[in-house]
């Protein structure tokens, strides 16, 4: 007997309303906190990048990019973008001389600290709003989700990909 789960090679309805419900909560969860900023709002990807390099001071472009799944021109151009705006600070790699290396500034780290306080917030009001069952099944699909990510992550970026 294999104790191997059961591979499905077609996706079924679950996997399309799984798909549907991520983007929907990152989207409301967006839609609510960029309702009080009083700054302009950063792009997606501007976000992901500073918040990889906040994350992980002294990155590399190319690692940046490798990691974010996008090309090194299209971080290049994002680095630039940053860079004008005061958040992120690019330093000459002492190793490398040719390769930049990446820091959040203050502001930057500030933003993305308030950014987090009040995700934090407004999803731990919605989940207390849950019933007990709801959020411990919540918590056990942690370890699910991390390895949907994980899947994603190892099948690369699919840059260049047609979407629909």
């Amino acid at each position: 007997m294999d104790d191997e789960p059961e591979r499905n090679p077609r996706p079924g309805p679950d996997a399309e309303e799984f798909a549907a419900l991520l983007v929907g909560v990152q989207r409301l969860t967006r839609r609510h906190l960029r309702a009080g900023l009083d700054r302009p709002r950063l792009r997606g990807a501007q976000a992901e990048l500073l918040r990889l390099v906040a994350d992980a001071p002294g990155m590399r472009v190319s690692e940046a990019a490798e990691e974010l799944s996008l090309a090194g021109n299209s971080v290049s151009t994002l680095v630039n973008q940053l860079v004008g705006q005061g958040l992120l600070r690019r330093e000459t790699d002492p190793a490398d001389r040719r390769a930049a290396l990446l820091y959040a500034t203050g502001e930057a780290v500030e933003r993305l600290a308030a950014w987090r306080l009040r995700r934090a917030e407004l999803l731990g009001e919605v989940l207390a709003e849950l019933d007990g069952a709801d959020r411990a099944a919540l918590a056990a699909a942690l370890p699910a989700l991390r390895a949907v990510a994980a899947g994603l992550r190892a099948r690369g970026s699919g840059e260049g990909k047609a979407e629909a």
